[in-house]
């Protein structure tokens, strides 16, 4: 009996000391969470700038820098997630626009070629279908050799997790790249509210990516 109740006080000891373990490390680490979330690459010449969904403007904006800078030749912007309703809508011929069309728009009223910007087809639902359809979309064409994939700074280290896992093997490099237009500050990710709210949704999703789980 006295060597199963040290037992349990021993599991019990080493329980509360692996916890407050991970406590500790989790406190040391917040501060620099909203610089390891922000992963960008150099920037190098490539084929087409992808713009992911779910930023209004500091996404669009950033790739249409970048087209001027001479970066790539075109833009493709993610046709973000559509409604069951807007499927609807389009059936009565309500034209009720997507964000991806309204990207696009907004680009071309940027300056932008009509000619150099395309919508991804569909809808998407998240990160890992944005890349599994930007795959379908340059799989069409072999010129395609190098894709500038634009987000916002505290979303890039798992959209280089996404899009490289969804391009392996296939050829094409992947360069992703956090727009200069946020008004986002890593370094300080605490300070604003929406930042903590980026920094604690990124960090889950961040593990259930290495968890295996591609949606």
């Amino acid at each position: 009996m006295r060597s199963a109740a040290r037992l349990r006080l021993l599991a019990t000891r080493t329980l509360r000391i692996f916890v407050a373990t991970i406590l500790v490390g989790c406190l040391v680490f917040l501060p620099f969470a909203g610089r390891y979330l922000e992963q960008q690459d150099p920037l190098v010449r490539a084929d087409l700038i992808l713009v992911l969904a779910g930023s209004r403007t500091e996404r669009w904006l950033e790739a249409v820098d970048l087209f001027n800078e001479g970066w790539a030749p075109r833009i493709a912007v993610s046709p973000g997630h559509v409604d069951p309703i807007e499927t609807e809508l389009e059936a009565r011929g309500i034209r009720y626009p997507r964000e991806g069309e309204l990207a696009r728009d907004a680009i071309v009223a940027s300056g932008v070629p009509a000619e150099a910007v395309a919508v991804l087809p569909s809808g998407v639902d998240n990160t890992a279908h944005e890349a599994a359809a930007t795959l379908q979309y340059v799989s069409g064409a072999t010129t395609f050799r190098r894709v500038i994939v634009v987000t916002s700074p505290l979303h890039t280290r798992r959209t280089g997790f996404a899009f490289r896992r969804a391009f392996a093997g296939t050829g094409v490099d992947v360069i992703v790249r956090g727009s200069r237009h946020s008004e986002s500050d890593p370094a300080r990710w605490w300070r604003r509210r929406a930042d903590i709210r980026w920094v604690v949704s990124e960090m889950q999703k961040l593990i259930v990516y290495a968890a295996g789980v591609r949606e």
